[in-house]
């Protein structure tokens, strides 16, 4: 079902910014009071990470493995055979940039019920460079068996992922981002693990022209960019896939039929993160014109958040430029 959240304000000159990561600190500490059998590792990370407040609050259910991400990994999934409910935590660079194999073999394979955070990721992790700048990670994640992978747009939705994945029986990847990022959705907004969420509606008055699909933090450039379309008179939706996999099919087809061509935004590789999933899937069910917006198979490189998001051509003119391409 696409539930609608315009009950928020995007016009605003300032939007109140806060780091995803930090969603993720408070959504394990509640989650861990509500359910004893959660833990939590770390791979030395721990303030980084957002790990820190569960390892103050609950000294004897964390796990410090230092600088050993494939450790982690198998430390976790053997955790969460004899039934506990582990959260393991770095940079998404490290995890599951480092531990693929692990996460795949000890965790996937076997349907571990073990969580992934992969914070710092996007290019958004600034002056850190290429490599620590996890662009690629939702393609690693997305491509494994019996793997959830999931992209918050702020603090309030990281929060409410953790809690859901906490609740989750499998394994899931959330991404997280270091960079203070816009708040755009509430602490009292839906969030449902493979739901979409329709963030903003054109007027009635336009015609259906181009649908933006995004994931991630960069949301609120999807719905500025919304907002400069609809002035040049451009209709224009935008849907928040925070569940990249899997996917909500359902919402997805239902905006590919009512529009005439689509945008994909995330600050990822271009391949195979949600481009591809919404590419892989319209092309089999309802073939759609898609641009999509993300990095352009290039590394990234070291400089401000923000500017690195322009250079790459996810800020709010290339989302436009993209949508505008997308009708030609």
């Amino acid at each position: 079902m696409l539930a609608k959240h315009l009950d928020k304000k995007y016009d605003t000159p300032e939007m109140d910014k806060q780091p995803s990561r930090n969603g993720y600190g408070e959504g394990l500490v509640e989650a861990a009071k509500r359910d004893t059998r959660i833990v939590a590792l770390a791979a030395d990370l721990t303030e980084s990470t957002r790990t820190l407040p569960f390892a103050e609050a609950f000294p004897d259910r964390f796990v410090q493995v230092g600088i050993t991400e494939q450790s982690m990994a198998s430390v976790a999934s053997g955790m969460a055979a004899m039934g506990k409910v582990p959260f393991i935590a770095s940079y998404a660079m490290f995890s599951p940039g480092r531990n693929w194999e692990q996460i795949r073999t000890t965790i996937a394979y076997n349907q571990s019920n073990v969580k992934i955070i992969g914070a710092h990721a996007g290019v958004s992790v600034g002056p850190d460079g290429a490599t620590h700048q996890a662009i690629e990670d939702i393609a690693l994640m997305r491509v494994i068996p019996n793997m959830v992978v999931i992209a918050p747009a702020d603090v309030h939705e990281a929060r409410k992922a953790t809690l859901a994945a906490a609740k989750y029986e499998g394994p899931v990847y959330i991404r997280v981002g270091r960079s203070n990022t816009p708040i755009v959705t509430t602490a009292e907004s839906p969030f449902e693990i493979g739901k979409a969420v329709v963030m903003y509606e054109r007027t009635e008055a336009l015609s259906a022209d181009v649908a933006i699909v995004v994931t991630g933090t960069l949301l609120f450039n999807a719905l500025k960019a919304a907002q400069a379309l609809e002035a040049r008179g451009i209709g224009t939706t935008v849907l928040h896939m925070p569940t990249v996999k899997p996917l909500d099919t359902e919402a997805l087809l239902r905006v590919a039929r009512e529009y005439k061509g689509m945008v994909t935004v995330e600050e990822h590789q271009r391949v195979g993160g949600l481009g591809g999933a919404v590419a892989e899937y319209l092309s089999e069910v309802h073939p759609t014109k898609i641009r999509r917006v993300g990095v352009d198979d290039v590394f990234g490189q070291s400089g401000e958040p923000d500017e690195l998001v322009e250079h790459y051509g996810m800020g709010v003119e290339g989302i436009v430029r993209a949508a505008e391409l997308v009708q030609g």
